[in-house]
């Protein structure tokens, strides 16, 4: 496969599952907003803020300020709005259209085409409108892939960018919250905002505990947006790319290293202490993320540096040739 198709791929599954991620918690912090006359606009928009990378502005929020930033946005904040993730994902997919069906791409283009009416309908009724609409686009959009794409490489590409974002965002999540108290209800708003409320719910009999939150968000071995799900996915993504029986010696590649040290992390990590180093334990695991994506970009996308053809050699051999 091309490096480029690789890379775009790549991307778009980065892309699309943070339009999704953005918009789940941007929905649940507008509903806490509006039901709730207790929490203050401006800090909950500032610690969501924070928790997406989007940089405040100094003047204060409310709840259609925050949607601005959030979701119409472009360019802001290094480009983590929804509005932002749309485009970089149809972007992708236009250059890659001989690696994608024809339906994923008539799903991000549509998609892409409908922002504009989309968000002027917003203004008029609400952010919610707009922001169910990018969920269930988003869900479409996976679907499809899951239906139409070979299992081949440039499907475990996508998958892969899916599985990190997903870690990434579900430690941001998580880190917005540390250091609030177990019985907070915050810990319920990350659990919605992560898709995780109802499967929570069926797992622990609807007992609402801090570490236990946590402790589904972070280490659960079923539920597709725990980290150690996605970390697992990512794994198996990368091992079907590398075309080659088990290394003797174990993993050799940067990327499968990083992978594999922050799952083991997780999978052996004594019972009780989650919450002991969770601070560091998340800065750790988005410190991961971040090398996990400059490794694989190194071995699969830009692994053969561009080559400049000049003269150069041959002007300095008539030079010499002329002293001679």
């Amino acid at each position: 496969m091309l490096a480029r198709n690789a890379e775009s791929l790549y991307w778009i599954g980065r892309y699309v599952e943070r339009a999704d991620d953005t918009a789940r918690i941007l929905d649940v912090v507008i509903h806490q907003l509006l039901e709730d006359s207790s929490v203050d606009p401006d800090h909950t928009s500032r610690v969501l803020l924070r928790v997406l990378g989007i940089d405040p502005p100094d003047e204060a929020l409310d709840v259609w300020s925050l949607t601005e930033l959030v979701a119409f946005s472009r360019g802001a904040g290094g480009g983590s709005s929804i509005v932002d993730a749309i485009t970089a994902a149809r972007e992708n997919a236009r250059g890659a259209r001989e690696v994608t069906s024809a339906e994923m791409w008539e799903c991000l283009n549509t998609t892409y085409n409908a922002l504009p009416e989309r968000e002027r309908a917003a203004r008029r009724l609400g952010p919610h409108e707009f922001l169910a609409y990018v969920e269930g686009r988003a869900a479409m959009f996976d679907g499809l892939a899951d239906s139409t794409l070979s299992r081949d490489d440039g499907y475990r590409f996508m998958v892969l960018g899916r599985a990190i974002e997903r870690v990434d965002m579900t430690v941001r999540m998580l880190q917005s919250r540390v250091g609030e108290s177990a019985s907070s209800p915050a810990w319920v708003t990350v659990l919605r905002s992560a898709g995780a409320h109802d499967a929570y719910l069926r797992t622990y009999r609807g007992v609402l505990d801090a570490r236990r939150v946590v402790e589904f968000l972070l280490l659960d071995r079923l539920f597709p947006r725990s980290v150690f799900y996605s970390l697992r996915m990512a794994e198996h993504s990368l091992e079907g790319l590398q075309h080659r029986t088990r290394n003797r010696v174990g993993a050799t590649d940067e990327a499968q290293r990083l992978l594999g040290r922050a799952r083991s992390e997780l999978e052996f990590l004594r019972p009780g202490v989650l919450l002991e180093s969770l601070e560091s334990g998340l800065d750790d695991l988005q410190r991961t993320c971040s090398e996990v994506s400059e490794a694989l970009a190194l071995q699969y996308f830009h692994s053969a540096p561009w080559v400049a053809w000049t003269d150069a050699g041959h002007d300095a051999l008539v030079i010499e040739e002329g002293e001679i």
